[in-house]
């Protein structure tokens, strides 16, 4: 069974088939929200300060950082953002930068073991990235494409992954440690995206034997109602092997999608958390009212309940 060990200074999340679903909010992304990319760019972290608490106090168990904001000093911004999260909440952080000088920037302030998001299969591009994961000892995200773009055969993307996999053991990073990213393409725009991947998970889980994510919304992209879309892709794809994934804590509908798969893939010991977070408070008088017809039932019949 493999697991993915991932932490901050003072909690430690545990990725795996056999564990709950790792839940990593998405929000901490100025990509698409123009307010937020304006205000951090311009030095405004209360955003960022109230999307971050939002998302843990919703149920979150790690956090995706992103600082992407053109023409903005990325690195800074990023470095920036990591420690201003890090005093705010203690859940472990993904790293989230298509920039190598910003991933070395974050990971220079990290306080923990962090996840890298992300490594493609790009030669230059594993030279680089690789190395600072090991120097750090940080896990990283693999994401199943490279030079020659992404693959519409999903065979070819699992080939990918294999390979990236195996450039970062010869690094000395364990397959532990890299979490591989199928890419999850808008079902919109290709019919069998969803099929696809869960395909692809399945083989990941079974042949490779490495973790996964994906950003979650992607499936949905250009759709009314995405959210339910995305609830459902989730309970699919946790079913065919997806152990973690970047996606929006807040909705209550990838809550209750994330809940229930982990009641029915056996990783909410007795449906407790389910229990807990959805069983309704009994109405004012009705626990004494159950206690007397407890008292009252006749001998050899069980209690009314």
């Amino acid at each position: 069974m493999t697991r993915t060990v991932i932490s901050s200074a003072t909690r430690e999340v545990i990725i795996g088939s056999d564990r709950p679903f790792a839940i990593i909010g998405e929000r901490i992304n100025p990509t698409g929200r123009k307010l937020l990319a304006e205000e951090m760019k311009n030095g405004d972290f209360s955003r960022v300060e109230r999307d971050a608490l939002a998302q843990v106090e919703a149920g979150a168990h790690m956090l995706d950082v992103n600082a992407g904001i053109p023409l903005a000093d990325e690195p800074a911004i990023l470095a920036r953002t990591i420690q201003l999260v890090q005093s705010l909440v203690d859940v472990p952080l993904s790293i989230d930068s298509s920039i190598v000088e910003a991933l070395e920037a974050g990971l220079a302030v990290y306080r923990g073991k962090a996840l890298v998001n992300s490594v493609t299969g790009e030669e230059e591009r594993l030279e680089r990235v690789l190395p600072l994961v090991r120097k750090y000892g940080a896990a990283v995200v693999a994401i199943s494409n490279d030079e020659t773009g992404i693959s519409e055969d999903p065979d070819v993307r699992f080939e990918v992954a294999r390979r990236i996999v195996e450039r970062a053991a010869d690094h000395g990073i364990p397959r532990e440690d890299v979490v591989v990213d199928p890419l999850l393409m808008p079902v919109g725009a290709m019919a069998t995206a969803g099929r696809q991947v869960f395909h692809l998970l399945r083989r990941l889980r079974d042949e490779l034997k490495v973790n996964t994510t994906c950003g979650a919304s992607n499936v949905s992209f250009g759709l009314p109602q995405r959210e339910g879309i995305n609830a459902a892709y989730l309970a699919m794809a946790i079913a065919s092997g997806l152990t973690s994934a970047i996606t929006n804590p807040l909705s209550p509908e990838i809550r209750r999608s994330v809940m229930a798969a982990d009641v029915l893939m056996g990783n909410d010991q007795e449906c407790a958390r389910w229990i807990r977070a959805f069983r309704e408070p009994p109405v004012a008088g009705e626990q004494g009212r159950r206690i007397n017809r407890r008292r009252a039932a006749p001998a050899g019949l069980p209690a009314a309940s």
